[in-house]
């Protein structure tokens, strides 16, 4: 499982819990060009380089919301991080790795992150791997590049599926599920982790569930002009 698609569940399994929502149509069996789209959209990412991201992270008090940039080959984030229904404490730059989150708080955060991050008011911590509903979204938006194809003949034997059609921003796109995972609980689950994807294997929307949250968190590329994300001064991301 570790070498398909599904090492996006796999990798962050401490994150995740089933997905529920009811897909628009089907589930059925992957045809072999969905499986070979599925298998290349995760690769796609890493050949653009990076991804302009909105990430849409749920929570109790209200939302959080990412708007900014994924270096897929750096394997690094950066954006404008906002509270959606909350108070305005979370509000802010952010940056991070996959073991490093660094946050550079702001009253009132431009729209669109600044090319070049702030020189100084920057605050670093570790990615926290449990428990935080925001971590985990970030965590999972940078497990969605990878260095080569996953193997397309594994995904249907390990519980992908096709589950529907759409029409997301102008882009006719499927939907389908990535392989079937164990949860935290270790009970099996299928479709953990939603893509929907265009007739070349290009990423528009994925939406996975996580453990620390009631509903789904939503990435969604595109949404913006991709900017190069340059690095927090002072602070090296480790990989």
């Amino acid at each position: 499982m570790a070498a398909v698609i599904g090492g996006v569940a796999v990798a962050v399994t401490a994150f995740l819990f089933v997905d529920s929502g009811s897909a628009p149509a089907g589930p059925r069996a992957l045809s072999s060009d969905e499986a070979n789209r599925l298998a290349v959209t995760r690769f796609r990412n890493y050949q653009a380089g990076g991804r302009a991201v909105t990430i849409n992270v749920p929570g109790t008090a209200g939302g959080l919301t990412i708007t900014g940039s994924i270096d897929y080959r750096g394997e690094v984030g950066y954006g404008v991080v906002r509270g959606t229904g909350r108070d305005t404490s979370s509000d802010g730059l952010i940056e991070w790795s996959a073991t490093t989150v660094s946050v550079h708080p702001m009253t009132n955060p431009p729209e669109k992150a600044p090319a070049r991050p702030p020189e100084s008011g920057w605050y670093s911590r570790p990615l926290q791997k449990y428990g935080s509903s925001l971590d985990s979204s970030l965590a999972i938006a940078l497990k969605l590049g990878n260095d080569r194809p996953d193997n397309a003949e594994l995904l249907p034997q390990n519980g992908a599926a096709w589950a529907g059609e759409d029409r997301l921003d102008g882009h006719e796109v499927d939907i389908m599920t990535g392989p079937s995972a164990r949860t935290k609980s270790g009970t099996a689950g299928a479709g953990v982790v939603r893509y929907w994807i265009g007739s070349d294997g290009t990423m528009y929307r994925v939406r996975v569930a996580v453990a620390s949250a009631s509903e789904p968190v939503v990435i969604d590329f595109d949404t913006q002009k991709y900017v190069p994300v340059r690095p927090v001064p002072g602070v090296t991301p480790e990989r």
